[in-house]
């Protein structure tokens, strides 16, 4: 069982999965930052607030004006958290247009090797051995006739 479990770690398509789910944990934190840290900022200038992720709405219950959204999910009122949702989907939106962005520069790399084979596979190939071999027998009863 132990062998079993080692030569299904030690394939290729695992370790690269492993690899990706690093990756990928690394890049949201980037990603996180970026929206937290960048553009949420110039939204909230945009929309008139300083922190659009901490927008919300009471739907019920009690929340002191002008308390932040921890504050009033804390105070146990039902919150719409409208600029969390937001965030989430420009989180999405950039990770899914740099996601577009690596695999669209791996799919042009891949076809510059795909046409580097085929404009190789498609040069004219010289004659056979076998071909050469009976040019030269045919030159060959055609000098003794």
């Amino acid at each position: 069982m132990f062998k079993e479990f080692k030569e299904f770690i030690a394939r290729g398509n695992v370790i690269d999965l492993a690899v990706g789910i690093i990756i990928g944990a690394a890049f949201t934190a980037i990603v996180n930052s970026l929206v937290a840290d960048l553009i949420n900022p110039i939204i909230g200038l945009l929309t008139g607030g300083t922190d659009f992720s901490g927008h919300y709405l009471v739907l019920k219950g009690e929340v002191p004006p002008g308390a932040s959204l921890q504050v009033a999910r804390d105070s146990g009122a039902s919150v719409f958290a409208y600029g969390a949702f937001l965030s989430a989907v420009i989180n999405f939106l950039i990770i899914a247009w740099a996601v577009f962005l690596l695999v669209k520069a791996v799919n042009r790399v891949q076809s510059a090797a795909t046409r580097k084979k085929e404009a190789e596979a498609a040069a004219p190939a010289g004659p056979t051995q076998e071909e050469l071999l009976m040019e030269i027998r045919d030159e060959l009863r055609a000098r003794r006739a």
